[in-house]
């Protein structure tokens, strides 16, 4: 099995493996070129990110700076909005669904270490880097997630939520739910027509 089976699968791997390197490199470069674009370099924007990610959808839209770890993990539904400045560390799959609005300097992270020092670190006398694995993030249809939050390894957001500003992410919340805080906390249920 390649390290990056075993990435995907949420194993531990190798992060300095010669394949992902290789998909390292190519998305730095491609960021690269998707950072350096003029406003209204919009094809150019467009097939970049084509190349990029996983999935584009019709109608998303990145603002710059955007950062990810290797792209081809990130699917995008339609007429997602994603403000400046976000990090997506895709080491496994971050799915996020259609009509969505992630706010400026949100965090989603599927990496993840052992908790033991001696477990996280103990690979180096081997030759090794530090222990890694990955789970994947899932966010649904017609979430807003507001600015600064920071969603964990593993988490999945129902549709029709809301992500208070702020929050930190770290267990799966419902659908139709508005939620914030450090851990973040469910405030209410939402979903009739004048919510």
């Amino acid at each position: 099995m390649s390290e990056k089976e075993k990435m995907l699968r949420g194993e531990f791997y190798n992060s300095r493996d010669e394949e992902l390197i290789k998909v390292y490199h190519k998305a730095r470069n491609l960021l690269d070129i998707f950072n350096n674009c003029k406003s209204n370099e919009m094809v150019k924007r467009g097939k970049t990110l084509e190349n990029l990610l996983g999935f584009k959808g019709k109608g998303v839209w990145i603002e710059k700076p955007f950062y990810c770890d290797y792209g081809e993990n990130i699917y995008i539904g339609e007429n997602t909005f994603i403000n400046f400045n976000c990090t997506l560390l895709d080491c496994n799959k971050i799915k996020i669904g259609k009509n969505g609005l992630i706010g400026p300097n949100v965090q989603i992270y599927t990496a993840s270490h052992p908790l033991d020092s001696y477990e996280r670190v103990g690979n180096i006398e081997n030759g090794g880097p530090y222990r890694t694995y990955a789970n994947p993030v899932s966010i649904g249809d017609n979430v807003w997630i507001g600015g600064n939050s920071c969603i964990l390894p593993g988490v999945t957001i129902g549709d029709n939520c809301v992500i208070g500003a702020g929050s930190v992410v770290t267990k799966s919340i419902p659908d139709n739910c508005v939620v914030a805080g450090n851990p973040c906390k469910v405030i209410k249920s939402i979903g009739g027509k004048n919510d």
